[in-house]
């Protein structure tokens, strides 16, 4: 079995792609609050084009392989495992060329109990081939709406990848962070690297509203995104987003770490 077949497996068998933990309700839900421009589904894009509810699932059929069929109203989504391992292959491209280009990278994620060693290895990788990993912005605070009223945050970076704190957090770079859907992060780090004369990223890697935010700017984006989260996909359509990788952004950390391997395996940066 070839490395592609023994990912394919793992995705099936982990639920990253294949039958998936997301509920079709809640996907639908999302695609009507895109539809309706509702900030907390657009994560920091301004789409260019009238994405009505029945587009928006047209294109999450395509780039994602959920049920293109509107009457498909209940129970589990689907994310089609080769849509998957192809958009990963495009993640290990982009890698691939910001090693060879030593250009300085960003990464940051929304999803820090799930995700951060994923981004984590990434940035071990690109600082080893000649990157520089960039942190601008730390400890600053950022304001972010939530349907709870407004939190304030802290921007930090932990082994190379942006996430947001609890203001109260007593114990920075222990805690694992907060989940944020908000593009503010990346706002506020890219802001500070401009105010600082750079340098910019030539490659910002993350997920929610850190690939939005900064695709949204003109930066090369690329990253994870669930199929209840219809933004980064339109961003991608719209050419503002890199590349994105369908996959169920729920399940536990330490089965993202063989698609972590895969990707620098492709991009020959493994260590």
């Amino acid at each position: 079995m070839g490395t592609a077949e023994r990912l394919r497996a793992h995705l099936v068998r982990a639920g990253l792609a294949g039958v998936v933990g997301t509920a079709r309700e809640e996907s639908l839900r999302s695609y009507r609050l895109f539809a309706a421009r509702d900030p907390r589904v657009l994560i920091g894009l301004d789409p260019v084009g009238a994405w009505g509810e029945r587009e928006v699932l047209a294109l999450m059929a395509d780039r994602c392989g959920v049920s293109a069929d509107p009457g498909t109203t209940s129970g589990p989504e689907r994310i089609d495992p080769e849509r998957t391992l192809a958009a990963l292959d495009a993640c290990a491209g982009l890698l691939a060329e910001a090693a060879l280009h030593r250009v300085p990278v960003l990464l940051g994620t929304g999803h820090p109990h799930r995700l951060l060693g994923f981004y984590a290895v990434l940035a071990d990788a690109l600082s080893a081939a000649g990157c520089d990993v960039l942190t601008p912005a730390q400890g600053r605070c950022v304001d972010i709406t939530t349907r709870f009223g407004l939190r304030t945050g802290n921007l930090d970076y932990v082994r190379g990848v942006g996430l947001v704190r609890g203001a109260t957090s007593r114990r920075p770079g222990c805690e694992p962070g907060a989940h944020t859907h908000s593009p503010l992060p990346v706002r506020v780090a890219l802001a500070a690297a401009a105010d600082a004369g750079g340098p910019l990223p030539g490659l910002v890697i993350g997920d929610h509203g850190w690939v939005c935010g900064a695709g949204q700017l003109g930066f090369a984006s690329v990253g994870l995104a669930d199929v209840n989260d219809p933004a980064p996909f339109v961003g991608q359509a719209e050419g503002a987003v890199s590349v994105v990788v369908p996959v169920d952004d729920g399940v536990r950390s330490d089965d993202y770490l063989p698609l972590t391997r895969y990707v620098l395996n492709r991009a020959c940066l493994s260590q």
